[in-house]
């Protein structure tokens, strides 16, 4: 059985139903309590995980060339619940392209809302990645609270000698979420508690993979950029994996926020 049914205009992935694993963890938005008390339905799920949704129709789409020169680039839109059903979808390439190509992808629910949106794509298409085209502006430090000890610029101390030891299958890191994990990074001595963060957008991108188990690479990243909306702080990442050669193998962009009704920085205000 396909994971994946194709129409003239789109690939539909299969319902699936997340399970909340977090569920319990102290000061996250993933447990219940904590997310009910900042506005939320529910213990949420994180929107990483919906990046997993995709990697069927990857897989059927563009086979293993994927893992070596892909990309997949999604804004977090809706935040779900525990094992809330939501698919996959992505747009149909032109006929015949597989090579090359950038295509429009998202992840709805039930109720037809919106749960991530962006691109993915292989190769090296000339159009720009959804998060790569979103504009980044930093917020004046009167704006900024929680993340006052964070700078746009700030390097993130890189590990020399980081290997990866989970999340993969036959030596190789397949599974977007995967490769998440793998390339996320975050400045020491930056403390952002008791503020409740969750996830804003992440895109991740194959240069020469695929990611490969117990292989030393030189994880290195920095903050590009601090801001602020109505009801959070935020601050975008970039980081990448370089191995003994130099050679870039994957790189990620990612973006995550924090609450302001969870910190007394701002209820005291």
């Amino acid at each position: 059985m396909s994971a994946a049914a194709e129409t003239s205009d789109r690939i539909v992935g299969i319902w699936q139903q997340p399970k909340n694993k977090w569920q319990g963890a102290p000061n996250s938005i993933h447990t219940d309590s904590v997310a009910r008390s900042v506005g939320m339905r529910g213990g949420t799920i994180p929107g990483t995980v919906h990046l997993s949704h995709f990697r069927p129709i990857l897989t059927e789409l563009f086979g293993a060339r994927w893992l070596k020169t892909g990309s997949i680039s999604m804004f977090y839109t809706y935040a779900t619940i525990d094992q809330e059903e939501v698919r996959a979808i992505v747009k149909a390439p032109p006929d015949g392209v597989r090579d090359d190509v950038q295509l429009d992808a998202w992840v709805e629910n039930k109720e037809g809302r919106t749960v991530c949106k962006g691109t993915v794509a292989v190769g090296s298409p000339k159009a720009t990645s959804y998060v790569r085209g979103l504009e980044l502006e930093n917020a004046s430090s009167d704006l900024i609270r929680i993340l006052s000890n964070m700078k746009p610029g700030m390097e993130i101390t890189p590990i020399e000698e980081f290997v990866v030891r989970e999340g993969g299958e036959d030596g190789e890191v397949r599974d977007p979420q995967e490769m998440y994990r793998a390339l996320q990074v975050f400045p020491r001595g930056v403390n952002t508690a008791p503020a409740v963060g969750f996830f804003g957008a992440t895109e991740v991108r194959l240069h020469a993979g695929p990611i490969k188990l117990g292989v030393p690479y030189r994880k290195a990243g920095k903050v590009i950029s601090v801001g602020a909306s109505p009801k959070t702080e935020f601050a975008w990442f970039d980081s990448s994996l370089t191995d003994k050669d130099g050679t870039v193998i994957a790189e990620m962009r990612h973006m995550t926020r924090w609450m302001k009704v969870s910190s007394p920085l701002w209820r005291a205000a």
